[in-house]
């Protein structure tokens, strides 16, 4: 069972920096590479507790399709969204987010993704050659776009 570890320093306040992170339009904008569109559920704005979205994205050159929820919710401090359809066999993804700076205007925001491939032994082959780099490119493309939001005006493309 496959798990990224992820630390991110951040130059914006905390509330800032876990709305944009929970912010449908700012996913889309991360992941353009793959031509992820909403297809279903919240499709623009900030996702709350359970909200649910599904994205459509071209992968490895097929098109797939995942749905997730959110099913924790602790404003500013932390979110989880889980997949309740998909690829994988399951997976949860931990969003949290600490206070940092001499004046509480600095943000360590922690991403713990957690996943299980299907096809259990041949999934596990899968993860070991090369799904868990692609995971661990596509998280870290995603908290730069997070973090250059946060840091520059970019902030109120996504937050009204």
């Amino acid at each position: 069972m496959p798990r990224i570890e992820l630390v991110t320093h951040i130059h914006a306040p905390r509330e800032r920096v876990f709305d944009l992170a929970r912010s449908v339009d700012l996913h889309m904008a991360s992941t353009a590479a793959s031509n992820e569109t909403v297809v279903a559920g919240v499709r623009s704005g900030l996702m709350g507790l359970g909200d649910s979205v599904t994205w459509r994205a071209r992968h490895f050159g097929l098109w797939h399709k995942l749905t997730s929820e959110i099913t924790q919710f602790s404003p500013p401090a932390h979110f989880r969204d889980s997949m309740v359809r998909g690829s994988f066999r399951r997976f949860d993804h931990d969003h949290s987010f600490e206070q940092a700076g001499k004046a509480g205007d600095g943000t360590i925001m922690y991403d713990v993704f957690d996943f299980t491939s299907p096809l259990g032994l041949l999934g596990w082959l899968v993860n070991r050659a090369f799904l868990t780099r692609y995971m661990r490119l596509l998280l870290e493309e995603r908290n730069r776009i997070i973090k250059k939001a946060a840091e520059t005006d970019q902030w109120s493309l996504y937050l009204t």
